[in-house]
């Protein structure tokens, strides 16, 4: 590894393991199992999985690259999810009635995965350091890597809940 870029090396490495570890948690999941209501609180699976997807596309995308988020260009109207969740909480609404179609939204997930490769791979280790107005969004002031490691941490919060969904179902949640 170079010594140049060696921060956006790593947060690159953590995305690509988030992600292998959400599409692994993935696998075995019906259509059936992606929509049952789980009691209590807990919003289905579907839901959980939409979600990473959608906010990842949308916060890389829309606010970091400044860009329209794939699900308003390459994939409007082509993301397998019956509606697009509300911009901001709650959002138990929307996961209680949103459908989705897996292989579709597989494949929306493969089409974010690599988008947000992209935005990494153009990054420096100095442009970490640049501070954003998350104001909007509820966070304040932060800098670029905070919030990148906020994404991560989304990615790794869902992908236990959806094996947690799993597990209730009586199958494996996790792939190992």
């Amino acid at each position: 590894m170079s010594t140049q870029n060696k921060s956006v090396a790593l947060l690159r490495q953590q995305f690509k393991t988030g992600h292998e570890f959400l599409e692994g948690t993935m696998q075995g999941v019906t259509s059936e199992m992606a929509h049952w209501t789980p009691p209590g609180k807990a919003q289905p699976l579907s839901a959980n999985y939409a979600h990473v997807l959608i906010s990842e596309d949308f916060l890389i995308n829309g606010l970091l690259k400044g860009a329209a988020p794939l699900l308003a260009s390459t994939w409007a109207g082509k993301v397998g999810v019956s509606e697009l969740p509300p911009q901001a909480p709650p959002w138990h609404e929307w996961a209680g009635r949103v459908q989705v179609d897996l292989d579709t939204l597989r494949s929306y997930a493969e089409a974010v995965y690599e988008a947000s490769d992209g935005y990494l791979a153009s990054l420096s280790d100095e442009d970490l350091d640049r501070s954003l107005d998350l104001t909007a969004i509820g966070f304040g002031q932060q800098t670029l890597s905070w919030f990148l490691g906020v994404l991560i941490f989304n990615v790794h919060t869902h992908t236990g809940e959806i094996a947690c969904l799993k597990g209730l179902q009586g199958v494996q949640g996790y792939p190992f």
